[in-house]
């Protein structure tokens, strides 16, 4: 799950996390109103939207020489300008793809003088389980630019979750900006707070992107990016109230009503797959014959008819889908259900694309006798091969 920047801001800030002042704003006079409580005289207005790359980023409705998402402004009319120029429009940038998003909130915040820019990221190091310290001098919006073409400039390090985060961690995030004297005492804990928010919140991410040295040589947290493990959010009931869902990918958002783990991607076969390796390996052998798919969908072990209607609704949502690879591995998930629930869906969505369903596993004959018998043009596969090749042969023949 993510959240916006202000959230997260407000979020580390409990942590003991250096922050500037600043306040969200749903409207202009908001925006107006939120400067009027900062000291200024410059202030920031940026665009909440969950992407990165705001500050280069492009207003569709606006003339292409308009400022990006990120804006200074220096008196209460350059607030309001930036307000009305921000909110409603969509913000195009590099990861958010052609289409944008819609910005619906604002962040204001004082400004600072900045000194110097760093980077610094806390993410899960999945091959030792361990929280990993992404660390760069070179922070600011050309960060992508700084791993694709100067890696060595970014250092990376864990921390052993017996010991926690440790005095000497503090000195290596120091070392690496290159700091000493006080800046060294303020960069270890900075570092410290936000192993402490990392563990503490179940987080995924925590991105500082500029971690700053201000002209009068404190060290701020000037942009945060936090996103948490949505397993862990039963144990965060106060974290779940920060979600945004008009961020989120509409079909997405209905398929986490369910329970089922969809990601819309831009193909045009629909699958249906139970188990994430096995759903990926389906996408796999699809793109080998030729075509791509239109989304990840993960049943679950445990589908029922109605989360397979559910699951065939969503996929459907997408106008790019041109047909359906159902592809289930029946080991909990029992065969005949599952083609009960097939059934009983394409019935319910009148099903007007073409439909291949692979089933193996447990009570494989009585659910392929339960397709043969449907009385619906459901095309059957003996294998993985054998559907992928199918699916993209129907699809070819109704283009």
């Amino acid at each position: 799950m993510n959240i916006h920047e202000y959230q997260a801001k407000e979020l580390l800030a409990k942590f003991g996390v250096p922050v500037p002042a600043g306040f969200a704003a749903l409207t202009v006079d908001d925006a107006v109103a939120a400067a009027a409580k900062l000291p200024g005289p410059l202030y920031v207005v940026k665009a909440q939207i969950h992407a990165g790359g705001r500050g280069k980023g492009k207003f569709t409705e606006l003339p292409p020489e308009a400022k990006g998402g990120v804006r200074l402004a220096r008196s209460a009319d350059e607030v309001r300008a930036a307000a009305t120029d921000m909110l409603g429009n969509t913000l195009v940038t590099i990861q958010t793809g052609e289409h944008g998003k819609q910005v619906n909130r604002l962040y204001v915040t004082d400004g600072v003088d900045i000194a110097k820019e760093f980077y610094l990221a806390l993410l899960v190091d999945r091959a030792t389980g361990r929280i990993a310290f992404v660390v760069s001098t070179e922070g600011g919006m050309d960060i992508e630019a700084v791993a694709h073409d100067t890696p060595e400039k970014i250092e990376t390090f864990t921390v052993d979750p017996a010991t926690g985060f440790m005095p000497h961690h503090g000195r290596a995030v120091a070392n690496t900006l290159g700091l000493s004297g006080d800046l060294a005492k303020q960069a270890a804990n900075v570092a410290s707070k936000l192993y402490d928010a990392f563990v503490g919140t179940d987080a995924s991410q925590i991105e500082i992107n500029p971690l700053a040295i201000t002209e009068d040589g404190k060290l701020l947290v000037l942009d945060a990016k936090v996103a948490f493990d949505s397993n862990a959010m039963f144990r965060h009931k106060d974290l779940m109230e920060l979600r945004d869902e008009t961020e989120e990918d509409p079909a997405e958002l209905e398929a986490s009503k369910y329970d089922l783990a969809y990601i819309k991607l831009d193909g045009n076969i629909g699958c249906m797959v139970n188990g994430a390796g096995l759903a990926m390996a389906t996408m796999d052998i699809i793109k080998l014959n030729g075509a791509f798919p239109a989304n990840f969908l993960d049943v679950g072990g445990g589908a029922t008819k109605e989360k397979v209607t559910a699951a065939f609704k969503i996929i459907l949502q997408d106008p790019a889908v041109k047909g359906i690879l159902v592809n289930i591995f029946g080991g909990i998930m029992k065969c005949d259900i599952i083609a009960d629930g097939i059934v009983a869906a394409a019935k319910e969505v009148n099903l007007s694309v073409p439909l291949v369903v692979r089933l193996e596993g447990t009570n494989v004959n009585e659910g392929k006798a339960i397709l043969a018998g449907s009385g619906l043009p459901i095309v059957s596969a003996d294998d993985l091969g054998d559907a992928a090749r199918k699916i993209v042969a129907e699809v070819k023949k109704a283009a």
